[in-house]
């Protein structure tokens, strides 16, 4: 069923058809669920078949039986430059406590910074109740740059939260401020016992890796590690496995260069900073992640895609050492936001060039 949303207003389509895509395992079937969307950031799938969706401007949607609704309650949000209402993930134990995770800019006194929430999602589903600041960038500054913001709930229930630099190179190199890093918290905003830096003064607690320039992709791999993908400036996006502790290297090694078309740093190498397990050059603009199980298609168990923001596709990487492997491409892949995998294992992708949100699944 397609759902149309504009301003106020929803419309109810007549079922749109599929259009085919030819891929590596054959031909699969992408339908259009929602269009009309504002910026969709995110989108997150609830146990009564519900679907949430995060709009930039500071929307939080909701699509069930036939209908798209705006669910209220959200705290102010700083809708400027990169930054607003950004990722969103439905906790393992949602049934149970129907708490939502999101990220957004938060209005601080000295500008906006990155901030996680956690938030009640009411019995039916209107609206959002308990809002609660787990997290939020010790030093917010002016500008919408680089604020990163994935959420990814590990196996043992912390949150990890990504950070982009915020326009602040350096501070990357920082482990004084939380710019440019990957931060863990517990789910009620505590620091874990056994992140990485506790012993240090110096260092922010919630730091688990830094390093990073802009982190707009995260997921587990298949063995519960995390995964990131980030923003490099002209080439050096990088995926990366994140380790507790490890540097990076932004921007004291990367794989591109300024935008001016300087060097970045030292060059692509340096003791003590991590090597990416793949990079793009020229950059794609990455942004959303997802690292697939399997299910509806064997044989991408394990393969990682990434959303391209800039050359319209989703890249789907492979092997040992890690290789993009194909480029899937079509008139609905534009700026690919999102990806996620679903419940019945479909992926789910969000298109802010399309302004809508699909999911793909086998060719019948």
């Amino acid at each position: 069923m397609l759902l149309r949303l504009a301003a106020a207003t929803v419309f109810l389509l007549a079922p749109a058809a599929a259009n085919a895509l030819d891929t590596s395992v054959g031909e699969i079937e992408v339908s259009p669920i929602v269009t009309g969307l504002d910026e969709p950031w995110a989108v997150g799938f609830l146990p009564d078949g519900a679907i949430l969706i995060t709009e930039r401007d500071g929307r939080l949607l909701s699509v069930k039986d036939g209908a798209v609704s705006e669910i209220k309650g959200l705290p102010e949000i700083a809708a400027v430059g990169q930054g607003g209402l950004l990722d969103l993930v439905v906790p393992r134990d949602f049934a149970e406590t129907r708490e939502i995770l999101m990220s957004y800019a938060k209005p601080q006194n000295m500008g906006v910074g990155t901030a996680l929430m956690s938030a009640r999602l009411s019995d039916d589903g209107a609206r959002l109740e308990n809002v609660k600041v787990l997290f939020e960038l010790a030093l917010g500054s002016n500008g919408g740059l680089h604020l990163g913001s994935r959420i990814v709930e590990a196996p043992d229930g912390t949150i990890f939260l990504t950070i982009g630099d915020r326009g602040n190179r350096m501070s990357a190199q920082n482990l004084g401020v939380q710019n440019g890093s990957v931060v863990r918290v517990a789910r009620d905003g505590s620091v874990p016992p056994d992140n990485p830096f506790l012993s240090r003064p110096e260092a922010q607690p919630e730091i688990w890796s830094f390093g990073h320039r802009n982190p707009q992709g995260a997921a587990l791999d298949l063995n519960g590690n995390l995964v990131v993908v980030e923003h490099g400036a002209r080439g050096g996006d990088e995926i990366n496995r994140v380790r507790a502790g490890a540097n990076y290297g932004w921007p004291v090694i990367a794989y591109g260069r300024h935008y001016s078309g300087g060097r970045i740093g030292e060059g692509t190498a340096r003791p003590g900073m991590e090597q990416p397990s793949y990079y793009w050059d020229p950059s794609i603009a990455p942004s959303g992640m997802m690292i697939y199980s399997g299910a509806l298609w064997p044989e991408w168990e394990g393969h990682i895609f990434v959303g391209s923001l800039k050359f319209d596709y989703i890249s789907r990487l492979d092997g040992f050492p890690l290789q993009e492997a194909e480029q899937i491409s079509s008139d609905d892949t534009l700026r690919v936001r999102d990806v996620r995998e679903g419940p019945d294992g479909a992926i789910w992708f969000l298109s802010v060039g399309q302004g809508a949100l699909y999911r793909m699944t086998p060719a019948d």
